[in-house]
C-alpha cells in the first residue's frame, strides 16, 4: 500500500473518529439536560423556575440541531468511496497541491500524518467547491493565492 493510500485511509479514519466523538458528546449533553428537566420539581420560585426550564429546553433544541448535523456528517462519510481512484477531484479524494493537501469528505479540520498535514474539508466548503471537478495540473485561486494540483488519490 502506498504512502498516499495510507494517508487517505488515515484521513478517513480521523474524520470517522471526529464525528463519532462529536455524536457521543452531544448525546451525553442532551441526556444531562433531559435528566435535569425530569428531576426538577415544580417549586415555589414560580417564574424563575419556568425561565430555567425554558432555557434548558432551548439548550436541548440547540444540541438536537447539532446532533442532526453530526449525523448528516456520518451519512456523508458512509458515501465516501475509499477504493476508487479517479482523474477528477470528488468526494473522497485526497488532493495534493503545491501548497497543501486536502481530503474531501467532511469539515473535520487539520490532521497530521507521516510528518505532513492534511486538511479534512467538506465538498461544500469554499476550498472544497474550488477543488471539485478539477484534474491534475489544474490551478485554483484561494484567499488570493494560486495552488496547482500535483496529485489526486
Amino acid at each position: 500500500m502506498s504512502n498516499s493510500s495510507k494517508s487517505k485511509q488515515a484521513a478517513h479514519h480521523f474524520c470517522v473518529r471526529y464525528v463519532q466523538l462529536r455524536v457521543d458528546r452531544l448525546h451525553a449533553e442532551i441526556e444531562k439536560i433531559t435528566e435535569a428537566l425530569l428531576s426538577e420539581v415544580k417549586s415555589t420560585a414560580g417564574d424563575k423556575h419556568e425561565t430555567g426550564r425554558a432555557l434548558l429546553q432551548l439548550e436541548r433544541e440547540k444540541l438536537g440541531y447539532q446532533l442532526l448535523e453530526a449525523e448528516r456528517m456520518q451519512q456523508t462519510l458512509q458515501k465516501v468511496p475509499l477504493k476508487t481512484r479517479t482523474n477528477k477531484v470528488g468526494l473522497g479524494s485526497l488532493v495534493s497541491t503545491n501548497r497543501a493537501r486536502y481530503y474531501i469528505a467532511i469539515s473535520a479540520g487539520r490532521f497530521e500524518v507521516d510528518g505532513g498535514i492534511i486538511f479534512c474539508v467538506s465538498a461544500n466548503a469554499p476550498i472544497g467547491k474550488l477543488l471539485l471537478g478539477k484534474t491534475l495540473s489544474d490551478t485554483i485561486t484561494f484567499n488570493g493565492q494560486n495552488s496547482t494540483i500535483t496529485a489526486i488519490q
